[in-house]
């Protein structure tokens, strides 16, 4: 934990306090710069590098970004446990200490910082917003035309699947609010990476949450080894398909039964 964890900053305009937290695993050569950007695109929010004891040095980098800043804070996993254990303990730590505002960004520079002011602009008036690869005014860069195509299709099939009005349902740069954290049943998410995204949104859209979508820039990584593998797209496809099917169930119980024709 970084150093004078419990300071209160003011908070961004609109908003309140806000945490950007920042999952890494063998993050050594990108965190200081994410770090960097976002302490220089938002100076209003609080950083939390949620660490998952990587074996490259990553959390001693962080402990000694956290001892030269307030803002700054680290908190140590016991192992690599996935990026959706990441955000949840992140999630965790900032509605212990009163936030008002949770983020979610990656640490590899794909989610640029320099969105995030636009993102809290919307946060004023949403309860949830997701910083969107496939809406309007949005550019995705560096994807080879494989990535491309896999992303639209699987967003496309969970958005008719699951009946939510988001365009990037696997979009992982996003601001909640910790009220829409307290509607959503976090003890009941079990999923990772793309899906555990889909589900935090399908569970937002359930609970009736205000979802806006803003336009980003995504780019490639340029430092490390991307953390996406077939079994994460599959477990995605897997758990979409599920849901699906579970909340059909749950209407088709829910409807009143038809009334009786008389001959």
């Amino acid at each position: 934990m970084g150093v004078a964890a419990d300071r209160r900053t003011a908070g961004h305009p609109g908003v309140g306090r806000v945490l950007v937290v920042v999952p890494t695993y063998n993050e050594a050569d990108n965190v200081n710069r994410i770090v960097t950007r976002i302490r220089a695109a938002a100076p209003a929010v609080d950083i939390l590098v949620a660490d998952d004891n990587s074996p490259d040095g990553t959390g001693a980098i962080a402990d000694a970004l956290a001892g030269g800043d307030p803002q700054v804070h680290v908190l140590h996993r016991q192992g690599k446990e996935g990026l959706g254990a990441a955000y949840l303990a992140g999630f965790a730590w900032a509605r212990r200490r009163g936030y008002d505002a949770v983020v979610e960004m990656d640490a590899d520079g794909s989610h640029a910082p320099e969105d995030l002011p636009a993102l809290l602009a919307a946060a004023r008036h949403a309860d949830v917003v997701i910083g969107s690869r496939w809406t309007r005014g949005a550019r995705v860069l560096n994807w080879p035309l494989r990535r491309l195509l896999l992303s639209r299709c699987g967003n496309l099939y969970a958005r008719l699947a699951l009946g939510m009005p988001v365009s990037d349902a696997t979009g992982g740069y996003r601001v909640y609010r910790s009220s829409a954290l307290d509607a959503i049943d976090l003890a009941s998410v079990r999923s990772q990476g793309y899906a555990f995204q889909v589900e935090l949104s399908r569970l937002a859209h359930r609970a009736g949450a205000r979802i806006v979508e803003v336009p980003i820039t995504f780019a490639e990584r340029e430092h490390g080894d991307s953390k996406m593998s077939p079994l994460i797209v599959a477990e995605a496809l897997w758990r979409i398909t599920s849901w699906a099917l579970r909340d059909r169930r749950v209407v088709a119980r829910r409807r009143p039964p038809a009334l009786a024709r008389w001959p």
